[in-house]
């Protein structure tokens, strides 16, 4: 039996990471440690196998003030926790990092993300997700394996951030402008396998995991009104604003261009796409239990 501890007591990836464990008892025991206070420093992380690492401030901010907070949680903590476990004689430590540290599609050039790009934080929000990484590297050795899944957008029921508002505009909007971008995307069931697949097989090293079909915004945006009872159009003739809007505004960007990674990055020799995109929609809509 593997025995996994998930950092981050409450947080969104960990709950379904721990959901997924559960649903096989005989293979997997799983404990939640929260560390937003110091209490966690005194917690016996020996008897596990493996110890993911998910705690963090997981969405963008604009406001300088909160700089030192998000070094402090993203890259501080995450390093702490990695020199504890492995003090400990943990096995293995899985980070939660993300596409973040490759800038956004508001800051980067067009064309696929490859193992060889280089990466580029736009912002103090990569930057601590990429001091993390290096960080954690630096602890790894023959005895400690150390797993960094750079994730793109995760999404699923109960999510924040952009997803939720796509799911408003096609419930609001009857007509939306035909865009062919491209976004690498994660439900958040995928993730949960793929965290699972990583801990079971003890690996280490550098992932990119995503859905086996890249996103445009367009498409989702139509999905999601179906899913909901919406019936959303969607048009050639509004595509030149949606262009102009990408050329000229970073929230036109953000919204119509494209992050993706190379598909074969992310081919890692186990099956963890459970869901594809419209059955993860229709889950996302409608809850876990409809059908994939």
């Amino acid at each position: 039996m593997k025995r996994v501890l998930i950092t981050g007591a409450g947080s969104y990836v960990g709950g379904w990471v721990r959901k997924r464990l559960e649903q096989e008892p005989e293979r997997f025991y799983v404990e939640e440690l929260d560390v937003q206070d110091d209490a966690w420093k005194s917690f016996d992380f020996s008897s596990f196998d493996s110890v993911f690492h998910v705690a963090g401030i997981a969405h963008v901010s604009t406001d300088s003030s909160m700089e030192g907070l998000y070094y402090q949680v993203n890259r501080d903590l995450a390093v702490e926790v990695g020199e504890r476990a492995k003090a400990a004689g943990v096995p293995q430590l899985v980070f939660m990092s993300s596409s973040i540290v490759y800038g956004d599609s508001s800051s980067r050039d067009e064309g696929p993300i490859t193992r060889e790009t280089p990466a580029n934080p736009a912002n103090f929000y990569g930057r601590s997700k990429l001091e993390a990484e290096e960080g954690l590297q630096r602890l790894a050795d023959d005895q400690f394996n150390v797993a960094i899944l750079r994730c793109p957008m995760i999404y699923g029921p109960g999510c924040k951030g952009n997803f939720p508002t796509l799911a408003k505009i096609a419930r609001k909007l009857p007509i939306f402008p035909e865009v062919r971008n491209k976004r690498s995307v994660l439900y958040v069931e995928n993730l949960a396998e793929f965290v699972v697949q990583v801990v079971d097989r003890g690996l280490s090293g550098m992932f990119w995991p995503q859905n086996a079909d890249y996103m445009s915004t367009s498409e989702a945006v139509r999905l999601l009104g179906e899913a909901q009872g919406s019936s959303v159009h969607v048009s050639r003739v509004l595509s030149p604003f949606a262009s102009l809007a990408l050329r000229f505004t970073e929230s036109g960007r953000k919204a119509f261009g494209s992050l993706y990674y190379d598909m074969a990055m992310s081919d890692c020799g186990f099956d963890y796409r459970v869901y594809g995109f419209e059955g993860s929609i229709r889950r996302y809509v409608n809850g876990p239990g409809d059908a994939a």
